[in-house]
């Protein structure tokens, strides 16, 4: 009878580490599943990106301006030297 305590034990202890086992499993498969879905971003963007070649070109004006307003409203220093690349 002194055996069927520590089993016991033992067993609550197999049933305690499957769990975290189980948990991190779970975890290690959605951080799969969100690279997966961020590299199937990616590649799509590559594709656009070949087939409109244009689409680079529209993406870094976007930038420019962006960084133009951002430049304006912070008053950042770095706004006179994108106006001067402009001209």
């Amino acid at each position: 009878m002194a055996d069927s305590p520590s089993s016991s034990d033992h067993q609550e202890d197999w049933g305690e580490e499957m769990m975290e086992l189980n948990k991190d499993l779970e975890r290690m498969i959605e951080d799969v599943e969100n690279i997966s879905v961020q590299l199937t971003w990616m590649a799509y963007d590559m594709v656009v990106q070949r087939t409109s070649p244009d689409l680079g070109d529209s993406l870094q004006q976007l930038e420019e301006e962006f960084l133009r307003c951002r430049a304006v409203i912070c008053g950042s220093p770095g706004e006179q030297e994108l106006n001067q690349g402009m001209g």
